[in-house]
C-alpha cells in the first residue's frame, strides 16, 4: 500500500475516554501458554476487544514491570550529570512528543533500570546540554558508549536494536517494508492535521485520519498498525494524543468518530503501560497548542 504525499509518576486520561458512536467488530489477539510475551513470536486469534486489551496488559507488563519515579526537569542552574561514568542517558522533555516516541520505546523494551532518564526544561535548558552534549540543543538525545545520538525516528529503531529486550520491529518481509512506509509518513501526517487547526476547514486533518483508518485496517491480527504492537504504534501514538485532544476542544470534532479502527487503536494504545506513565496533562497539551497554533487569531 502506497503511503500518499498530499500523543513523581505521570499518569493521565491520555487520548481520553473513546466512546464511538457507530457499532464495530475488534480483532484481538490471544496468547499460547508458550508464546513469549512480545508480538512478532506468535499466532493470533480473532477474539473481542476486552480480551485482547488484557493481553495487551499483560505483555507490556513484562517489559515494563519497574515502577519509576520520575526525576524533576533540570533547568539552566542545574550541574550536569557526570559525563565520564559511562552510563546511558536518555535525555528527554516530559511535554515534546519527539522525545515521549524515545521514551515510549525504552519503557516497553524494559530498560527503566538501564537507560537513565535526564528530563530538560526546555523554557530553562542549561547551557551546558549544548555545549557538552549536544550541539544541536534539542530533544531527545541518547548518550550511550560515550557517543551521543538524535532525531527520534532513528533513535527509537537505535534502542530496539541495540538493547536487550522484547522486539518491536518485524525482522523482514512485507510487514517490515510496510513498517518502514509508515514511519515515513509521519511527517507529513503531522503536517497535514496541523494544517486544519488554523480556520474552520478540518478537510485534510479528515484526509489524514481517513487514511490512518484504511491503514489500520490492513492487518486483522489486532488493533496496531501490524496488527501486532510495534515502533509504528509507537511513532503515531504522542502526535494523535495531541491531535485528539486538541481538534476535540477547538473544533469540536471527534477523530474516533465513524473510524472504528482507529478508535479500537486508541483504547488499546491506553492500555499500554509503557505509553501511559509518559503521557502529559491533557488541559496542559490542549492549552499548549492553543498558544502555538492560535495566538494570532
Amino acid at each position: 500500500m502506497a503511503i500518499p504525499t498530499p500523543i513523581p509518576s505521570r499518569v493521565f486520561s491520555g487520548f481520553g475516554t473513546i466512546t464511538p458512536k457507530t457499532p464495530f467488530t475488534c480483532i484481538a489477539i490471544k496468547f499460547s501458554s508458550t508464546s513469549t510475551p512480545f508480538p512478532f513470536e506468535f499466532s493470533p486469534n480473532k477474539l473481542q476487544l476486552r480480551p485482547l486489551l488484557n493481553t495487551t496488559r499483560n505483555f507490556c507488563a513484562v517489559a515494563t514491570g519497574v515502577q519509576e519515579v520520575l526525576p524533576t526537569p533540570l533547568t539552566s542552574t542545574s550541574p550536569p550529570p557526570s559525563m565520564v561514568d559511562g552510563a546511558t542517558r536518555l535525555y528527554i522533555s516530559y511535554t515534546c512528543p519527539y522525545a515521549q516516541r524515545v521514551w515510549i520505546t525504552r519503557n516497553c523494551k524494559g530498560l527503566q533500570d538501564k537507560i537513565q532518564l535526564v528530563p530538560i526544561d526546555l523554557k530553562h535548558r542549561p547551557s551546558w546540554y549544548k555545549d557538552k552534549v549536544y550541539p544541536p540543543n534539542k530533544v531527545p538525545a541518547l548518550e550511550h558508549k560515550n557517543e551521543v545520538r538524535g532525531e527520534s525516528l532513528d533513535l527509537i529503531k537505535y534502542i530496539d536494536s541495540h538493547f536487550e529486550g522484547p522486539s518491536l520491529s518485524p525482522s523482514s518481509g512485507p510487514a517490515k517494508e510496510f513498517a518502514e512506509e509508515l514511519l515515513s509518513y509521519t511527517d507529513t501526517f503531522y503536517k497535514t492535521v496541523v494544517s486544519s487547526f488554523k480556520g474552520d476547514d478540518v478537510t485534510e486533518a479528515c484526509t489524514a485520519f481517513d487514511y490512518i483508518e484504511t491503514v489500520l485496517s490492513k492487518y486483522d491480527d489486532g488493533p496496531f498498525f501490524l496488527g501486532q504492537f510495534s515502533l509504528v504504534d509507537i511513532a503515531y501514538a504522542p502526535f494523535i494524543e495531541r491531535f485528539q485532544l486538541f481538534l476535540m476542544d477547538v473544533k469540536n470534532y471527534d477523530i474516533g468518530f465513524g473510524r472504528p479502527t482507529l478508535a479500537a487503536w486508541m483504547e488499546a494504545m491506553n492500555n499500554i503501560d509503557g505509553y501511559k506513565i509518559t503521557r502529559s496533562n491533557p488541559k496542559e497539551l490542549v492549552e499548549s497548542y492553543k498558544r502555538r497554533f492560535l495566538a494570532n487569531i
